[in-house]
């Protein structure tokens, strides 16, 4: 009669003294409950609870990061920015196809000046792929941030595959509307802007178990925080209530909570 085998889970698995892995081994493995450890260095992004979350504790290099949001320009810089002082000790950051100019004199007060950056003008979706592809590839950057609205996940898996010889974080840039696209990122990150001078960041993918709960981060861009008033600091008091103000013909006065957002914010830095 064969002998009888009992079936375990896969924690007790896990905690059995015989499947103890070789050093070695041990380094390259991270299982699904707990957050990844990699070789590659990385770069702290200058929000401790963001850290906190965050495999190896920041930004990693050698791999890609992917950043979704739902309008370019917006949040990008207060995001990546806080962690760009770091990054320029090693060199330039080459910056491809931006939307929009990056502010300099608001960079300065995190301690970048306008030498620290190359500014890659590429408007063809094509160009900024090649671009990126190949600073990659030389690994000529400290760091590379590029905008890529329209990369296929084959597209992005190249970039992967050759960010892993790249010595610093490369930041991709992407519209919400491919959050269900398929990612080889290793970091994939929702964000957008709250209300009272703060970031929203939902981790959508990260080595490590699920994140459902969004991180809230407080980010008064550079140069602003010393002008602002305690009224100005919560601007979520000054949006009027839903039932409050009215349109003569009966609609709310802000039927956009976004909307809402950037009008109170451009009120609030006006008043600054």
């Amino acid at each position: 009669m064969p002998n009888r085998v009992e079936l375990v889970s896969p924690a007790q698995n896990a905690a059995s003294p015989g499947c103890a892995l070789p050093s070695e081994v041990a380094d390259s493995v991270w299982r699904g409950d707990q957050l990844g450890r990699v070789r590659t260095r990385s770069i702290q992004t200058g929000f401790q609870d963001l850290d906190a979350e965050l495999p190896d504790g920041g930004w990693p290099c050698g791999a890609l990061t992917e950043v979704l949001q739902s309008q370019p320009s917006l949040i990008e810089w207060r995001l990546i920015g806080p962690s760009l002082r770091t990054v320029v000790k090693g060199g330039r950051i080459v910056v491809i196809g931006p939307p929009k100019l990056p502010h300099l004199p608001g960079l300065r007060h995190l301690g970048v000046e306008e030498g620290d950056f190359v500014w890659i003008q590429a408007g063809a979706p094509s160009e900024r792929l090649w671009c990126t592809e190949q600073l990659i590839r030389s690994n000529a950057a400290a760091a590379v941030m590029t905008w890529l609205p329209q990369a296929r996940p084959e597209q992005l898996r190249r970039l992967q595959v050759l960010a892993q010889g790249c010595e610093g974080p490369v930041f991709v840039f992407r519209p919400v509307v491919a959050r269900h696209d398929p990612s080889p990122a290793p970091l994939r990150l929702l964000a957008s802007p709250l209300l009272d001078w703060e970031l929203q960041v939902q981790l959508l993918k990260r080595r490590g178990p699920v994140h459902d709960t969004p991180i809230r981060l407080s980010s008064i861009p550079g140069g602003i925080e010393h002008v602002l008033t305690s009224r100005t600091r919560r601007p979520s008091q000054l949006v009027p209530a839903k039932e409050a103000p009215r349109h003569v013909v009966g609609r709310p006065a802000y039927p956009d909570p976004a909307r809402a957002t950037q009008t109170v914010l451009s009120r609030v830095v006006s008043v600054g």
